[in-house]
């Protein structure tokens, strides 16, 4: 089921316009995509006519224009990036702190610098979110599930 409070609309968009499973079926519906849509509250009128059409050609164009950055993504999807950032940084800034904490020796030290670059990012969001914002040059993947931010 989809949760518009964690999940991107265009994950269950690029599943109904290209992924499918071994028996050759797509690995979401248009009607997943219709339920996701009616979910995220506004959406494009020409996206909402595509889906509603059933109109692979033109979802596909759209998706397209997402992916190379030729249009906007969705004011839904890009709510949820934003709040998948901010719970990063969160995430990595309290880690960072617990380092620099118990790393300083005794109470009349000046402490240490940690040296955390990145961390895991929280689970409440799924991975989809993650490759996005790597995609879009946010975040850098570092392997083994560990994300870090773009120098500067």
């Amino acid at each position: 089921m989809f949760n518009p409070q964690m999940e991107l609309l265009l994950t269950v968009l690029v599943a109904v316009a290209g992924d499918t499973h071994s028996d050759g079926q797509p690995a979401a519906s248009w009607a997943d995509a219709q339920a996701a849509m009616a979910v995220c509250g506004e959406i494009e009128e020409d996206l909402e006519l595509a889906i509603s059409a059933q109109d692979m050609d033109e979802l596909r164009s759209i998706l397209e224009q997402w992916l190379c950055g030729k249009r906007h993504l969705l004011e839904h999807d890009r709510d949820v990036l934003k709040r998948a950032m901010k719970a990063y940084r969160k995430s990595l800034k309290v880690t960072v702190l617990a380092a620099e904490s118990t790393l300083g020796g005794g109470p009349m030290s000046g402490g240490r610098k940690s040296t955390i670059i990145g961390v895991r990012p929280p689970d409440r969001y799924p991975s989809s979110v993650w490759k996005e914002l790597v995609r879009q040059g946010r975040l850098l993947d570092a392997d083994h599930g560990i994300y870090e931010l773009p120098p500067g």
